[in-house]
């Protein structure tokens, strides 16, 4: 009998003890939590409401004509009468935290975007209005300023110092609710999204909902690591991707608009590409890797370092471009005037050149113009019917040089995906100027092995592998 119970002891001693020392790695957040809270802050914006407005939801009864209860006035924001405008209640559009003791704040852009009024309520209720020292869209941050003293402050860490995997923690106000802990871990870094050049975003998959946005990112350190900013979602909702802006990033940004009110970025002056497989393949590349410049944009500082059309940036100041996509936010983050050292693939050989760095101009006005001359059938091996280069695709397109596409046949170009009306600038690595040239490079061309070609397709430069068969 005693040596059954044993039996069945054992396996369940043997359990407990599991869930035990599980349990004891888990992180303990308790402390984490009381110690940064007091410095996150919610954040509301107060906008004024022109004479004469009307609700959006129009008249203020119902069907008919009864009057609407008031848990959905205060749902909707209905005015508690009819009697003219008013002016709206703050919206709980945020949160933030303070990085000073004097009352600065860090916050999201497009939080604070087009208020009238920002109002900060610290984690003791104090209401204070803040002002808005300077706000930069392109990295999504803001820095506020209150007028208080000896105020408590978080730590800055460094997002550098991150691992996949990491623990983090958010503290923030989702939909209102104030305070809101929630926790994770680091998906991956250096992550690019659509539309967002400048920041290489930290993904989490720490639930974040709207009213976080703005708010801090900590490691279990309780040091910031990264201001939450945004979320890929097809419902609305969490769906297990977040996104935070690494604080080195935000503090680079804190410290320019707390210095000058305004951002100044690096500025290459390349238009780029991803490299897949077949691309890195007729450049003589390993693996694909790198940035291949599509176009050098005339005046630029790359134009001026001797950067060519064709070549493939594979480090920038000895950091390696592994996706096209590495590049902008590190040229971004050089102080305009400053040396840069670019390491490129050219014509199958590496090179290194230095580059002085200009400052990204706010718009870039790019030439629009448009022209026609004779067409001729190319007697080569790429069964493509071209035209010399009209002076309207010149100055619409700002070209120097190529040969306009007029007819595809069969062949190596159709397989390559060239279309009618594309301009063939390039081929492995040497200029076409003439339909002659075209002719001649393609008739040395290599069979069974991708090269590159460069052509502008509206308006758009982009390099495509060609491989001719036997």
């Amino acid at each position: 009998m005693m040596r059954s119970i044993r039996v069945y002891l054992i396996p369940l001693f043997i359990f407990c003890w599991a869930s035990l020392a599980q349990a004891a790695q888990l992180p303990d957040f308790k402390e984490l939590v009381k110690d940064t809270s007091p410095a996150v802050v919610n954040i509301s914006t107060i906008q004024a409401a022109e004479e004469g407005q009307a609700h959006p939801f129009g008249q203020f009864r119902g069907p008919n004509g009864e009057e609407i209860p008031e848990i959905f006035r205060h749902f909707f924001q209905f005015p508690d009468s009819e009697k003219g405008p008013r002016r709206k209640s703050p919206q709980s559009l945020g949160s933030g935290f303070i990085i000073s003791k004097d009352g600065y704040v860090l916050t999201n852009h497009h939080v604070v975007d087009g208020a009238d009024k920002v109002m900060v309520r610290l984690n003791d209720r104090r209401v204070m209005e803040a002002e808005v020292v300077g706000s930069d869209k392109r990295a999504d941050i803001a820095l506020l300023k209150l007028d208080a003293k000896n105020l408590p402050t978080v730590k800055v860490g460094r997002s550098s110092r991150l691992e996949v995997g990491e623990w983090v923690l958010a503290i923030g106000s989702p939909f209102g609710f104030d305070y809101s802990v929630t926790a994770g871990i680091v998906s991956a870094k250096e992550r690019a999204l659509a539309n967002e050049t400048y920041v290489p975003f930290i993904q989490t998959d720490v639930a974040i909902n709207p009213g976080n946005s703005g708010g801090p990112l900590f490691n279990l350190d309780g040091e910031v690591v990264g201001v939450n900013s945004q979320i890929y979602t097809r419902s609305g909702g969490f769906m297990g991707l977040s996104f935070a802006i690494p604080i080195d990033v935000a503090m680079e940004v804190a410290d320019q608009l707390k210095d000058k009110g305004f951002v100044t970025r690096g500025w290459l002056g390349v238009i780029i590409q991803e490299v897949n497989k077949d691309l890195a393949e007729s450049f003589g590349l390993d693996k694909p890797a790198g940035a291949l410049v599509a176009k050098v944009l005339p005046g630029s500082p790359a134009e001026a370092a001797g950067l060519r059309e064709g070549d493939v940036i594979l480090k920038f100041n000895n950091v390696p471009v592994i996706l096209s996509s590495d590049l902008p936010h590190q040229v971004g983050r050089v102080k305009p005037g400053a040396n840069a050292k670019v390491s490129v693939m050219r014509n199958g050989q590496r090179r290194n050149i230095t580059v002085t760095i200009g400052e990204l101009p706010d718009e870039r006005s790019l030439a629009q113009n448009n022209s026609t001359k004779k067409e001729k059938s190319n007697g080569n091996r790429l069964n493509l019917v071209v035209a010399e280069l009209d002076e309207a695709r010149k100055d619409k397109w700002n070209l120097t040089s190529g040969v306009v596409v007029r007819r595809v046949l069969k062949g190596a170009a159709s397989d390559a995906g060239l279309m009618v009306g594309d301009v063939i600038t390039m081929l492995n690595g040497k200029r076409i100027n003439t339909v002659a040239d075209l002719d001649k490079v393609a008739d040395d061309l290599p069979v069974n092995r991708a090269v590159p070609m460069r052509i502008v397709r509206r308006g758009s430069p982009l390099f495509i592998p060609l491989k001719l068969k036997p």
